[in-house]
């Protein structure tokens, strides 16, 4: 049993050849497992990791596992017994249909948690009248000196710093940035990342991140984005269309715009054996969690890109759901 952070060569080599060779997970953020301070669970024999970060008395997932499929619920169950001997509790997030299925009948409380959002590539153009906004938007940052150009992340390291600690403290005193479920930048997994960065008057004004998405819908993240908050209109947009320009001549097939908390909530995804109060608090949430989490600005960033059907995920809670254990999944992402 294996039970380290990905920054560490062995583990970062099982959970890297995890998350490429098993795509029958399917999921869009599985190279989140990636990040330095998640760990990962290997059993003897068993072909897969799980990724995750310990919050008080919870194992947080990441996903479901990522394993071979006569390994999945052998690896599952090594897992949640793994936990049952330090005396925690397994809470998965960000669990796809199909692990969501797997959890629910292994007696877990399955939920609705969010979505994620993605769009086709071959397909996309910001050509319509949908789009004229956001043309209009792109044309005035390119007009006010906006370059956007891919470069490499050890380049730009003090101007992140410079980005990261304007974009934090616009957020305001008690603002933390959020880990485990959002990307990273730096870190021996570096190099499977792309970054581009906008510059005016050759100085850095923001970036996006983008992380690489394997299974059905193979492609891209738009992962971690900041910005100086200057006020300068249509600049993540403008560094956003240089990217989707890049990736669509390369031939990519989807942009991926991440998991986001009380989004894409639909009665008819929920699962049998579903509870009715926590589905209460997800739409809750919705309506009034922004100072949790910003779920309507973020969904209207995206909505603005036209993506396709929401992809729904899940939370898993062993036994009855539990505020207190959903609670550490935020705390697990340094949200407090």
């Amino acid at each position: 049993m294996e039970d380290g952070a990905p920054g560490k060569t062995a583990a970062y080599d099982t959970v890297l050849h995890a998350i490429r060779t098993h795509t029958q997970a399917d999921n869009p953020s599985a190279f989140l497992a990636m990040s330095r301070h998640t760990s990962a669970f290997t059993a003897p024999g068993l072909d897969g990791v799980i990724a995750y970060r310990r919050a008080g008395r919870y194992l947080i997932q990441l996903g479901g596992p990522f394993a071979a499929p006569d390994a999945y619920r052998p690896l599952l169950d090594a897992f949640v017994a793994h936990a049952h001997g330090q005396g925690l509790t397994v809470v998965g997030a960000q669990l796809q249909h199909h692990d969501a299925l797997a959890y629910a009948e292994r007696g877990f409380t399955v939920n609705q948690f969010g979505s994620s959002w993605a769009v086709r590539l071959p397909d996309f153009t910001l050509r319509g009248s949908r789009f004229m906004r956001m043309r209009n938007k792109i044309s005035r940052a390119l007009r006010s000196g906006l370059h956007v150009s891919e470069v490499p992340a050890h380049e730009m390291s003090a101007a992140i710093d410079v980005i990261d600690a304007a974009w934090l403290g616009s957020k305001g005193e008690e603002a933390r940035p959020l880990t485990f479920l959002v990307g990273e930048l730096g870190g021996q997994a570096q190099e499977h990342r792309r970054l581009f960065v906008g510059t005016i008057d050759s100085k850095p004004v923001g970036y996006i991140s983008y992380s690489p998405v394997y299974g059905s819908r193979a492609g891209w993240m738009h992962d971690l984005s900041r910005r100086i908050p200057d006020g300068t209109p249509g600049l993540m947009e403008a560094i956003n269309s240089h990217a989707i320009e890049v990736m669509r001549e390369e031939g990519s097939e989807w942009l991926h715009f991440g998991f986001t908390p009380f989004t894409g909530l639909d009665a008819a995804r929920e699962l049998p054996g579903h509870s009715a109060s926590f589905q209460w608090l997800m739409h809750f949430l919705w309506d009034q969690g922004a100072a949790l989490y910003p779920a309507q600005s973020q969904l209207a960033y995206k909505e603005k890109w036209a993506p396709e059907e929401p992809i729904t995920e899940y939370v898993a809670f062993e036994g009855p759901a539990s505020v207190a254990a959903f609670a550490h999944i935020f705390r697990a992402c340094n949200a407090f």
